[in-house]
């Protein structure tokens, strides 16, 4: 099943290129906004799943007629795990389990504007990420039941503004940024995904693909990730914990962008870049970069303010 939200918050089930109204079916479980009510039905789904599939078989709207919203608006936790993938090979060995806290005040969704804001970042960058929804409390969960724990998939941006001085006062500040958190386009159940760990995952920027990778180069899979992040705090029905990227294709975010992120099975979640200050990088991925022969891991910035001064 594929759960969104759409125009005024109503909850939906994507049928195709439609999208049916369920929230009658939902309409009694108790809310002071949206979240509460997608929490409410994750935390109770095998209660209302079998209305829910039965409402869906009503008469939708096309999808290209609706606005799409966030299908997770404000969730309680957002957890990221930190450089858990082998690029291709590269990596001789998994980094260290690690992640950090993104704002859930961050999350914007389908056809949002992510802004850069007026910081020295010496680049902009969104990592294309699988994430995982929590359906039910865990705490201390071990990885072997952990998979139990997952009440479906969303495609995950995790916006990035680097480079931010002082060194070592990192990831609060770039990461947790208003509008750094783009989710969507819907939530997808866990039975309609054969293997998390066999998507391929693509991001385009301006129609041109970017980022390129598929799940099973994920150095510390989604179980380990679960029994890890559990052991530290309680996950709640509605959490969202990313998985990470495959940083070699990551690229500059520019004023007027595109981006478009899809994941198989998942659709395809768009979303729009603004930049007051109209700052320019070269256009090359981290890879492209690299084989260039530079000694510096992103491509410098071109114009604008904060660009180096050039000699």
């Amino acid at each position: 099943m594929k759960l969104a939200f759409f125009d005024d918050f109503k909850l939906g089930v994507v049928n195709g290129d439609k999208i049916v109204d369920v929230s009658s079916v939902v309409k009694d479980v108790p809310r002071l906004g949206p979240q509460d009510v997608i929490d409410g039905v994750i935390a109770r789904f095998a209660e209302f799943r079998p209305r829910l599939e039965e409402a869906a078989r009503g008469a939708g709207v096309p999808l290209a007629g609706v606005r799409l919203r966030p299908p997770l608006p404000r969730p309680g936790n957002i957890d990221c795990m930190a450089v858990n993938y082998m690029e291709d090979g590269t990596r001789t060995e998994p980094a260290p389990i690690n992640a950090f806290h993104k704002s859930p005040n961050a999350v914007i969704g389908p056809g949002d504007t992510m802004v850069l804001p007026d910081v020295p970042a010496t680049i902009f960058e969104g990592e294309a990420e699988v994430a995982v929804v929590i359906g039910k409390r865990a705490s201390h969960v071990k990885a072997a039941d952990a998979m139990s724990y997952v009440f479906g998939y969303v495609n995950f941006i995790d916006g990035s503004a680097r480079g931010l001085p002082p060194p070592g006062n990192v990831f609060y500040q770039m990461k947790s940024r208003d509008t750094f958190a783009p989710l969507g386009p819907w939530i997808v159940t866990a039975d309609e995904v054969r293997d998390p760990h066999k998507l391929p995952v693509k991001l385009w920027v301006n129609g041109t693909l970017k980022q390129n990778f598929n799940t099973d180069d994920m150095a510390h899979k989604i179980p380990r990730c679960i029994e890890w992040v559990s052991s530290i705090h309680a996950l709640e029905p509605g959490d969202v914990l990313a998985t990470g990227t495959n940083h070699r294709g990551l690229n500059a975010f520019q004023d007027g962008d595109v981006v478009e992120l899809e994941t198989e099975g998942l659709g395809r979640l768009r979303i729009n870049i603004k930049d007051e200050l109209k700052r320019t990088w070269g256009r090359e991925t981290r890879l492209e970069w690299a084989a260039r022969g530079a000694k510096e891991v992103t491509t410098p910035q071109l114009t604008g303010k904060y660009a180096p001064a050039k000699a």
